[in-house]
């Protein structure tokens, strides 16, 4: 009950199609009790005119015979299936076959109760003062009656659940523009504030153009309060740049000064903060730009070409932590996406990879192509995230306690966000090292209609 009452006010679909059915069995349920009403009567009356037709075949003449042969050809069984004649008075009557009538009842067409039985009777004055009646009981004329109206029936029983799955099929087609629109905003990418419109060439509704006035509306106003925080982060993250610098260069002047041993500790631990702040102020403008809706250009990338850009940038500081990175198998792929964005969010993934990964560790790069969907992998030999951590490290700003590295928190939600601009989706799971070793494995999967062919390429050097 309270399943009904929820679609009851929350479901319009549901309201209409259940009111409209109602509605539908109401009408037919009253125009079938005026069909079988009217038919009903109107086999009363046919039944009626029959017993007239009798009656005037019966003359003075053939009285007697129409009488003993309606006795004798009525069934013992079903006495009241017949038509039955008789003079007023009956004397040569016989006994439980035949009714008696009064005879003072007057010519023309009566229903009177006979021997505890119900008769339809005609009465009618023959030549010489000669009275007849001609009678059937009501119980038969109205079983005939109601089989007569019974019949009327039928085409409602086979109609009216013909209608009610029409009228289903019509409610459910006249709310397919509202589920269509539904299904849009529901593929948007979060940062699409573009205004609703057409779906599928599909004219919407009047009723709906409303809604969808006011929701292009709201995104318009949602757009304009976004725009003015990006811009507001891009332009605090510029305004910072420069005192950084400064601060920076005044760091490395006093770096070749000569200073006491305390005061140049404290000098060590101000450099590694300035150049903590400047990768923070770099992952918020990098954000900010992978943030913009602007549509990014989008051609065929040739992924292997993607990893040989990354390892020439992140080889140097892999080797100093002595790790060993490289490409495992052949990066053959080719996907329709955006470079830059590519590259962008395969080195944040690839930087994390040999930032978390212990010194003497292992870091691979591989691409696989099945089914039509082209899979990126990054596996490292790295502590790994627990399951319970792996949806929250997507936040901005969220870091793993306890992994010992520092960081903005942003790298994984620039990954997500670019993911999301280009179609592909990022999980994370286990790495599967043969040797058992723990590990991270980030898989990228750009689906089949996000790539657009694998070519063969020149296979990358597997290591470092």
């Amino acid at each position: 009950m309270d399943g009904f009452e929820e679609k009851m006010t929350q479901s319009l679909q549901f309201r209409l199609s259940l009111w409209l059915a109602v509605a539908i069995l109401a009408s037919a349920l009253a125009a079938g009790s005026f069909s079988f009403a009217a038919a009903f009567h109107e086999a009363n009356l046919i039944q009626d005119a029959q017993l007239h037709e009798v009656a005037s075949l019966v003359t003075s003449r053939n009285v007697d015979e129409m009488a003993h042969g309606s006795a004798r050809y009525v069934p013992m069984q079903e006495p009241e299936a017949k038509v039955v004649v008789e003079r007023i008075p009956g004397r040569d009557a016989l006994q439980g076959t035949h009714f008696r009538v009064a005879q003072s009842l007057g010519d023309g067409m009566h229903t009177v109760a006979i021997g505890g039985l119900e008769w339809r009777v005609i009465v009618k004055t023959l030549d010489a003062g000669m009275r007849i009646a001609v009678g059937q009981q009501t119980r038969d004329r109205d079983e005939i009656a109601r089989s007569s109206a019974a019949a009327t029936l039928i085409p409602f029983i086979v109609l009216v659940p013909v209608l009610l799955a029409i009228v289903a099929v019509l409610v459910r087609r006249t709310f397919r523009p509202l589920a269509r629109l539904a299904a849009e905003l529901d593929n948007r990418n979060a940062n699409d504030m573009s205004p609703i419109a057409d779906t599928a060439g599909v004219r919407l509704p009047t009723e709906i153009t409303p809604f969808v006035v006011a929701n292009n509306r709201l995104l318009a106003r949602v757009a304009h309060a976004v725009d003015v925080q990006r811009r507001f982060v891009a332009d605090a993250a510029h305004e910072l740049r420069s005192p950084l610098t400064a601060l920076s260069l005044h760091a490395e002047r006093l770096d070749a000064v000569e200073l006491a041993a305390p005061a140049r500790e404290r000098l060590a631990t101000l450099r590694q903060a300035i150049a903590r702040t400047r990768a923070l102020l770099e992952q918020l403008l990098t954000l900010a730009r992978v943030q913009d809706v602007a549509d990014a250009t989008v051609g065929p990338v040739h992924v292997g070409a993607v990893f040989r850009q990354i390892l020439e940038d992140l080889v140097p500081i892999a080797q100093a932590r002595r790790l060993d990175i490289g490409v495992v198998g052949d990066a053959v792929a080719v996907v329709e996406t955006s470079e830059p964005d590519l590259a962008t969010m395969l080195k944040n993934l690839v930087d994390n990879a040999i930032r978390y990964t212990p010194p003497g560790g292992r870091v691979d790069l591989s691409v696989r192509v099945e089914h039509g969907a082209t899979s990126i992998f990054i596996d490292d030999t790295g502590p790994g995230i627990p399951e319970s951590e792996r949806e929250r490290v997507f936040d901005r700003f969220y870091r793993v306690l306890g992994s010992g590295q520092s960081g903005s928190g942003l790298g994984l939600s620039i990954v997500q966000t670019i993911a999301a601009r280009l179609g592909a989706s990022v999980t994370l799971g286990s790495a599967p090292w043969p040797s058992g070793a723990t590990g991270l494995r980030v898989a990228v999967v750009f689906p089949a209609t996000v790539q657009r062919r694998a070519v063969r390429a020149q296979p990358l050097a597997t290591s470092t």
